[in-house]
């Protein structure tokens, strides 16, 4: 008889819940330290001079602005953070209209396939795996399912819609903080992130834990009942994620493209120029794409994992024998993550200072080493106390015996590989190093050699991290089959609260930088945003290829579990029913692909013609006495936004019904591993492109080494060729790529749902044939 595991019940049932109070509590504090910076003038005497509200603060201020009227300054900054906040809820209200329709269709649609398993019935039903037992009736399994699914998919919602109030709240107060340093500028940006980062991490844990408590009401012993129904969580939060990625990577791209080819290329004009008429729909598009779209999107990835571990667990020795503790490790690991990302983030806002713009990056990158350290040690932690010293995982119809140190090691070996990816990520897309300052010197022969450059740049980083995303699946699947590699995705994403947080930072250093520009503030503050902002380029590169990695790894694990709910005994390559879904389903991300990128050409060619039209019609405009009209081009990209996410959304979610009704489990089993394959190679190039190019002409504009100043100043050759690069890669960082990671794991996460009716109405032609 194995050993029970050191951690009670009743601690296990007391640590969850206070590790996610503390992280809610935790982000609360960052938002109050973050609202002490006043988006008002300060008081002011009668002869109209400022009052010192601190040793000498106002002298400093007006000196660092080199004599602009502060009153002036702060006033515009208030009123350009108040459109942008408005057109950012605006247009997520309208999505979220959208979206709540498809929400209530798909569930209607979860409840009469599930229910149908057993034609409605009411009557318990003989367990599925653990022969010999009773569970309940298939009706239910439908019922709490469909339940969960609303859950996770509401829960996705307010996380990116409290991610992008956070960011919008934000950007000014960045702004203000830039006069007085990069380092408080930096601070208040990062503290900014975390409110986001912490408040996902533990919202998302914190309703799971909630559900799975409430579930239990129900469901007693029947944990394996219980847990397949809790897959509707992932569910719901990455079909969320898939319309908040898709439309705001539409939205944003669209202004960014509009605003850089008409402004900077024909116009020649600065970037963030208030005079652009597209200029404030592209800082709204940075929140609803990249703050929105992202907090959704990590969001499912952590819901999916933490649903396909705890779906493998129910099967396993833990759920046979009702062992509480051990059945929740994956929640432990969650709450271990937001302790040590707690400690992470001191790090860089408390315990150390930033006093020149070279630390911005160095400081954002330890955040990832240091929770990453930190975190093997609550790793190591858990495993001990929460897992018994032996006990036995479902493998593929048989149970394999693990032990608890194999575990430890399925979770740092996900938690270490994302540190690499992070790490290969950055080395490609920060302009520190030769890769991106080679595609940099390319532009001095025209945009031609920069988009080959550029191209060859994302396929060669696709390398290490296939390579790391391989010996970690080898490794947890060797150690302890399926349920090694959920963990490992698990790991990958325990310390997601801090890799949110620097993902977060990015979007808000980038509004803050187009404030200080539509404010006419002075170019020595210009200068500390755009350093801020080129760091956020790379750390949101490091973002994105964290949550295409966990993608990768949540996928298998989730196919794993689809392949033994169906009871496919072999995914067999050789047979054709299987050779036909793969070869289909690895053409998949390319189609999808063709259509978010045709989406956001089509969004911006109106977008073009749009700002074009104010610059030739409205007299003034050129010369900056005259206003333009924004509303128009926000208008331009939330309409098209909404219409073009439809269909790529209509096809993920549509693809595994229909090929799992017509053709049944065993080409649906080739479609999502063909669709795994092909798609995180994808997402990986498309990213790490668009990353690179981006970067690239920020190399060029900030002209801080010899050979950048060769290149420039902005307005020159190269740099336009540059701009063009980075119009290219646009679409493929900021919509295409980061959707590709959902459209892996949404499709596996939705065979798993609905494989019980697969397996038993499912593949409707071959029965014919």
């Amino acid at each position: 008889m194995a050993l029970p595991a050191f951690l009670p019940e009743l601690a296990t049932q007391v640590v969850v819940p206070v590790a996610a109070v503390v992280g809610i509590a935790f982000a609360v504090l960052q938002w109050v330290l973050v609202s002490k910076v006043k988006l008002s003038p300060e008081p002011r005497r009668g002869d109209g001079s400022s009052v010192k509200t601190g040793a000498g603060a106002s002298e400093y201020l007006i000196e660092e602005e080199e004599g602009l009227n502060e009153h002036n300054v702060v006033v515009k900054c208030a009123e350009i953070q108040n459109a942008i906040s408005e057109g950012a809820t605006s247009f997520l209200f309208t999505e979220y209209k959208y979206v709540g329709l498809f929400m209530g269709i798909f569930a209607i649609l979860i409840f009469l396939f599930l229910g149908s398993v057993e034609g409605f019935s009411t009557k318990s039903q003989p367990c599925h795996y653990s022969k010999g037992k009773t569970c309940k009736p298939a009706l239910a399994n439908a019922l709490f399912s469909t339940i969960a699914f609303v859950l996770g998919a509401v829960t996705s919602l307010v996380s990116g819609f409290l991610g992008m109030k956070i960011a919008t709240y934000a950007n000014a107060r960045t702004t203000l903080e830039a006069r007085k340093g990069v380092g408080k500028a930096f601070i208040t940006a990062f503290r900014s992130g975390a409110v986001m980062g912490f408040l996902l991490a533990a919202s998302g844990l914190f309703v799971l834990y909630i559900a799975i408590n409430l579930f239990g009401i129900y469901y007693g012993d029947d944990w394996e009942g219980l847990y397949e129904a809790i897959t509707g969580y992932g569910l719901g939060g990455s079909s969320m994620a898939l319309f908040g990625r898709v439309g705001g990577g539409i939205y944003t791209k669209a202004a960014d493209v509009g605003a850089d080819l008409v402004g900077k290329v024909e116009r020649n004009i600065p970037e963030d120029d208030p005079r652009n008429p597209a200029v404030i729909a592209d800082n709204v598009g940075d929140n609803v794409g990249d703050i929105a779209g992202m907090g959704s999107d990590l969001f499912g990835s952590y819901a999916e994992s933490s649903c396909a571990a705890l779906v493998v667990a129910s099967i396993s020795s833990f759920g046979i024998n009702n062992e509480f503790t051990p059945m929740l490790y994956p929640l432990l690991i969650s709450s271990v993550g937001i302790i040590a990302c707690l400690i992470t983030t001191l790090f860089a806002t408390d315990f150390f200072e930033i006093k020149a713009v070279d630390q911005i990056e160095p400081a954002l990158k330890k955040q990832l080493i240091i929770s990453t350290v930190v975190m093997t040690v609550g790793i190591a932690l858990v495993s001990w106390l929460g897992l018994p010293y032996s006990f036995t995982i479902f493998n593929f119809g048989a149970q394999k015996t693990v032990y608890n140190w194999q575990l430890f090691l399925c979770v740092a070996v996900g938690l270490w590989a994302g540190l690499v990816i992070g790490f290969v990520t950055e080395y490609y897309t920060s302009n520190a190093y030769s890769p991106v300052q080679d595609v940099a010197d390319s532009c001095r022969t025209g945009a031609a050699t920069n988009v080959i450059f550029g191209l060859a740049l994302g396929y060669k980083s696709v390398i290490i991290p296939i390579f790391a995303i391989a010996f970690s699946i080898f490794l947890s699947f060797s150690l302890a089959a399926m349920y090694g590699v959920a963990v490992a995705a698990l790991g990958m994403l325990s310390t997601i609260a801090t890799g949110l947080a620097i993902d977060a930072y990015g979007p808000i250093s980038d509004n803050a930088g187009g404030i200080a520009e539509m404010a006419g503030m002075s170019h020595r503050i210009r200068e500390r945003t755009d350093a801020l902002d080129a760091a956020g380029n790379t750390t949101a590169a490091i973002g994105k290829g964290f949550a295409i990695g966990s993608a990768a790894l949540v996928s298998l694990a989730l196919f794993g579990a689809f392949v033994s709910r169906a009871e496919i005994l072999t995914v067999d390559v050789l047979t054709p029913k299987v050779f036909i879904g793969l070869i289909v389903g690895a053409m998949l991300p390319y189609w999808f692909s063709a259509m978010t990128m045709k989406s956001v050409g089509s969004a911006a060619l109106k977008m073009v013609e749009e700002v074009r039209r104010q610059f030739n019609t409205i007299p003034g405009l050129m010369e900056g006495t005259t206003k333009p009209d924004y509303a128009t081009c926000v208008k331009i990209s939330t309409d098209a936004s909404i219409k073009e996410m439809i269909p790529p959304g209509a096809l993920v979610m549509l693809t595994p019904l229909i090929v799992g009704i017509l053709f049944g489990v065993e080409t649906l089993s080739g479609v999502l591993a063909g669709a795994l394959v092909s798609g995180v190679q994808i997402a990986i190039s498309a990213s790490n492109t668009g990353g690179a190019w981006d970067n690239a002409k920020k190399y060029i504009e900030a002209g801080a080494s010899d050979h950048a100043k060769a290149l420039g100043p902005k307005g020159s050759d190269p740099h336009k060729a540059a701009v063009i690069g980075d119009t290219i890669g646009d679409p493929l960082k900021d919509t295409s790529g980061p959707s590709l990671n959902i459209l892996i794991k949404l499709m596996a996460v939705e065979s798993l749902v609905f494989a019980p009716f697969f397996a038993t109405h499912g593949g409707i032609l071959f029965k014919w044939l």
